[in-house]
Formats: structure tokens, sequence, C-alpha cells
């Protein structure tokens, strides 16, 4: 087994992150119980802001960032875990507190480990990684909060990006009839391969009137965007309807009102897939090895290099990424 591995390696310089492609020694890996051999990570919105240093993600430096990884069990002191077991891991603070994903060992808790789902190779489960697994959560949770099919349309905000994507055939799936909120109308041909019957523009969401409701249109909704697009969103939902909120790409403020909440009963559901017990991560990840087309998965990915991993980061920050995008860590 090799000495050294190459990792993603963030560093402060005059108060600034920077970030690099270093080789690095297996001793400088933090404690764990498990050592990985890390097939595949992933790119996220949290990445990007680890990478450019742009959002208070990661604090300690030097720092491995990488929030998704999958891969096989090298050692492990933990019984549960035996060297070639494949294995999945989103969450629990890895690439935010703990070294994450985007190199090619890492040492981590055996607590946080999953076995690699049934029927899913190690670049699957990264094309669905942390966004996939958080869609999973999210309409888990508007199912839960019985928004049925028959109850009317269930819209995706920033439905081009990781989780919209995922999102949109699981829903379709299920019979739902999905609406896609995206700002960028080049992707309207995209979003309906995924599922999406309808695209509306974002501005429907992020230019609301000042009226403190409007016509009730949605009976569901998953919204990736927060800010004033949750707060447009929650005007227009139908009587009982269920927001199922899971990021803040759009401003983590809400200047909203009450009203959808005490005249129309809307419901806002927060989905947090980092800290997600263990059971219910089983559940979601077996439902996503089922219920997710392989077909349309390989549609929304695109796979990279660990190097160019550096120069996608930023382009999460300026909303310019599809889809999902898989680190190939040895490539």
């Amino acid at each position: 087994m090799s000495e050294t591995f190459r990792a993603i390696l963030l560093e402060q310089a005059d108060g600034k992150t920077v970030a690099r492609l270093a080789e690095l020694p297996l001793d400088a890996l933090p404690e764990g119980d498990v050592l990985v051999d890390v097939a595949c990570s992933t790119l996220n919105y949290k990445d990007g802001l680890a990478i450019t240093g742009a959002g208070k993600i990661v604090r300690a430096f030097p720092f491995v960032p990488g929030i998704d990884l999958a891969g096989a069990v090298l050692e492990s002191t933990d019984p549960r875990w035996k060297p070639g077991d494949q294995v999945v891991l989103t969450g629990w603070g890895v690439g935010e507190r703990h070294w994450g994903g985007l190199a090619e060992r890492a040492r981590v808790k055996g607590d946080w480990l999953l076995p690699l789902p049934a029927g899913l190779t190690a670049q699957q489960a990264m094309a669905i990684g942390t966004a996939g697994f958080t869609a999973m959560l999210a309409v888990q949770a508007l199912e839960e909060q019985g928004v049925a099919p028959e109850r009317g349309e269930v819209v995706v905000t920033g439905a081009a990006g990781g989780v919209g994507s995922v999102a949109i055939p699981l829903l379709a799936k299920r019979g739902y009839r999905v609406v896609a909120a995206s700002g960028r109308a080049e992707l309207e041909p995209y979003l309906r391969r995924l599922g999406a019957a309808e695209v509306v523009p974002r501005t429907l969401f992020s230019e609301p009137g000042k009226a403190p409701l409007e016509s009730a249109r949605w009976a569901g909704a998953i919204d990736t965007v927060g800010g004033e697009t949750l707060v447009g969103l929650l005007k227009a939902m139908q009587y009982h309807g269920v927001v199922a909120a899971c990021g803040l790409a759009g401003g983590a403020s809400f200047n909203g009102t009450v009203f959808p909440f005490i005249l129309r009963g809307v419901r806002l559901i927060g989905i947090d897939s980092v800290y997600c017990p263990n059971e219910r991560r089983r559940a979601a990840w077996e439902r996503l090895a089922r219920d997710l087309d392989p077909a349309l998965l390989a549609e929304m990915t695109s796979v990279v290099p660990l190097a160019r991993a550096l120069e996608i980061a930023p382009d999460f920050l300026r909303g310019a990424v599809r889809g999902r995008v898989v680190v190939d860590v040895h490539a």
C-alpha cells in the first residue's frame, strides 16, 4: 500500500483560502476507525464554498474537502467493517470539520459508513451523493405529509442543480405532475427528459408580488434555493400544501409573513441530510437504488478527474453547473 496519496488540499495564506492538488503522507490523515481507498467523490455547492473560501465551511487548516465518498475499506479497527467492504459516506461533518472525500484515501469513523447499496457502483452512488440523498429525503417528507399525486402539482426550484435533477425523476416515477423552476431556459429539454411536465422561470418565485398570498397552485414543493424564492413559493401553496426546504443558494434569510401558515395551513418541512439517523439513511438509499433510472442518472452526471475539481468548484457559486459532478479521485 502506498504511503502517500493525492488530495485537494486547502490552506490559508494572508487570511484567504488557497486550494491545490497535493501529495500527502498517510499519517497526515485524521483519526478514525476505518481507512478507505476512495474510488469516487463528488462536487456540491458546499464543496464549492469550501474550495473557493467563499463560505465559512472549513475553519481549521490544512484541510481536505469533499462531503461525499465511495470506495473500499483498506484497514479497520471497527468490527463492522473489514478490508474489501464497499462503502459509501455522506454527511456527518465530513468535508466540513473532518477531512473529506476529495482524496485517494480517507480515514473516518465506522459509524459514518453505510454498505454500498446493492445494484449500485461506486460511481453511481456518487452520482447520487448528498444531493440525491437529500432529494430522496425531501420526496419522503412530502409523502409522509400526505402530498399524494392526486393532490396536484409539485414544483422543484433550482431544478437543474444536483438535488433538483434527482428529485424530478423520483417524483415523476411516483406519478406526480412535476413542474421545474429554473433560471436557465436553455436547459428546458434536459429538465423535460428527467420527467418535468412543465418548466417555469425562477422569477415566478424570486420576484413575487406584494400581496401576502397569491393564487393557490402547488400541492407540494421541494425548494433548494431559499431566500426570496422560498418566500414567493409559500405564497402560492395550496391549502395544507407542503414545502420541503433543503437549500440556501438564494440566501439564508427569510423575509416573509406568517399568512401562508395561518390562513392556508401551509407546512414548511426542513430537510437535514447531514445528521440523518442511519436507519433512515438506509431506507432512503434502498429506494434510490430501486427507484432511480440508471439511464437518467447517467444523463445528469459528468465525471471529472481530481485536478479538475479545482476549476469546476467556482461554477457552483455562479449557478453554472447542471446536474451532478462525480470526481474520479484516481484519474
